[in-house]
């Protein structure tokens, strides 16, 4: 594999992560969702505001956009050798950076969570899984989606090193991509302390991101 070829994958990592289809999906309903609900580019704003099916779609798409690239590289594409592990993390890092920062909405995307999922869904699924199981307790018990987030993404960082012992690139990118997500919550945090995050509900569109 060439430079170019690193780079290649790079780039496609970052571009298809850019993609901001919660955005695009709100626009589509004539809503800017970036002016309404918390802000934020990501699919639980998109739930906010439009309601649960829209949101359902812009996880959806959000994961598949992070999902795609990895997995691109990790099996190879239009004859070009497939990455090695250390690319393959990157190309994942990269997805994810391209949700948080999107240059096609002034570099304010999401928090980068239904990405890191198709991310990491590729890279170690057992951990995912493990994320996802905790993610759906907690929110049971609190219904607070950012703290079931919060959670989710601290318990990947034991459950890569439990799953996927001696790959380092995938416990590093899985490492950081927790960390992103937790630093990405942090007006969520606040609020939290506070006692003025919303809780998510099946029944309305107040649903706190």
């Amino acid at each position: 594999m060439t430079l170019w070829h690193v780079f290649f994958y790079l780039l496609l990592g970052f571009l298809s992560g850019s993609v901001p289809w919660s955005w695009l999906l709100g626009r589509l309903k004539g809503v800017d969702i970036q002016s309404e609900g918390s802000g934020n580019a990501g699919a639980t704003n998109l739930m906010r505001v439009c309601g649960t099916g829209y949101g359902i779609a812009g996880l959806f798409l959000d994961a598949v956009k992070g999902a795609l690239p990895v997995f691109a590289a990790a099996n190879g594409l239009l004859n070009i050798p497939p990455a090695s592990d250390l690319v393959i993390a990157l190309v994942a890092i990269c997805a994810v950076l391209g949700h948080v920062y999107t240059p096609w909405l002034g570099f304010k995307g999401g928090k980068g969570v239904a990405t890191a999922l198709g991310v990491l869904l590729v890279l170690s699924p057992l951990s995912v899984a493990t994320a996802v199981g905790v993610f759906v307790l907690i929110l049971l018990l609190t219904r607070y989606v950012s703290l079931s987030s919060i959670c989710a993404a601290v318990c990947m960082i034991p459950a890569v090193f439990l799953f996927d012992p001696g790959k380092v690139p995938v416990q590093a990118v899985m490492s950081l991509v927790a960390f992103l997500i937790i630093i990405r919550h942090r007006p969520n945090i606040r609020r939290l302390l506070r006692g003025e995050e919303s809780r998510f509900s099946f029944h309305t569109k107040q649903v706190s991101d």
